[in-house]
Order: structure tokens, then C-alpha cells, then sequence
């Protein structure tokens, strides 16, 4: 009966022993030893150019919605592409009033006989940034 309890408790003792290891750097500054920029550098090269670009706000509201089961930002699925959206529509205060509206209360006949879900818990404000965003993408 020990033996059921003892095993689980040492094998987790041993798990958090090992992952322990590794170098202390503040012991390493003390006795005189420094890194040289060698060691520290990083590879990038196999990293696109602008991948740690700032994410705009509206595409990262949308990525946080559920809009990427209908929309793509270059192809038709459920519904329209962004950039078809944003080719429709001029780049406007009103047509961004209109289209965070339409994002807010869902709505069909625009784009055809599917309709799109509604999300009343958004904030006009976030739907307003997303627009702006597709609108950016003309």
C-alpha cells in the first residue's frame, strides 16, 4: 500500500529535479564570466520580413471572433471575402457606421440568401475597428 503512495511522489520529486537545470546568470556575472555575442545572437533568417510587425487591432478583434467560419480575406466561403467587401463599399464614416451595424445585428440579401449570425455582445466600437480594418484591405 506505501508503495502505490511512495511511487507518484518520487517520480514527481525526480520531474521537478530535472527540470531545474540549466545555468544561474546571476552567478555567471559574479565570478567574471560574460557571454560573448556569439552565444547570445539568434538565427533569423528563416523569419518573414514583418512577422513581428504590431497585429492592427481590428484583424486582431477578428481573430478573436468567430469570422474566419464564414470569411476569408481573399476568397468567398459562407460569405464574401474582405476584400470583395471592401471593394464594394467606399471607405467612408458612414459605410463603416453601416457595416459595424451590419456586423452587430447579422443580417441576409447582400451577399445572397445566407444569412450572417448576429453578435450583439460586441461592442460598436470593436466593430467599427474591424470594419476599418477590412476597409484597409482594398
Amino acid at each position: 500500500m506505501r508503495k502505490r503512495f511512495l511511487a507518484p511522489f518520487v517520480l514527481s520529486a525526480l520531474f521537478f529535479a530535472a527540470c531545474g537545470g540549466g545555468q544561474d546568470k546571476s552567478k555567471g556575472e559574479q565570478s567574471g564570466t560574460s557571454t560573448t555575442q556569439e552565444e547570445t545572437a539568434v538565427d533569423t533568417s528563416m523569419v518573414s520580413p514583418g512577422a513581428n510587425a504590431p497585429v492592427p487591432k481590428g484583424k486582431a478583434l477578428i481573430d478573436d471572433q468567430d469570422c474566419k467560419t464564414c470569411h476569408k480575406e481573399d476568397t468567398k466561403l459562407v460569405g464574401p471575402g474582405y476584400k470583395e467587401v471592401a471593394a464594394k463599399y467606399p471607405n467612408n464614416d458612414e459605410t463603416i457606421e453601416m457595416l459595424a451595424d451590419k456586423v452587430i445585428k447579422g443580417g441576409s440579401g447582400n451577399w445572397g440568401e445566407v444569412a450572417m449570425l448576429p453578435h450583439p455582445t460586441l461592442p460598436k466600437e470593436d466593430a467599427k475597428e474591424m470594419v476599418k480594418y477590412i476597409m484597409s484591405l482594398k
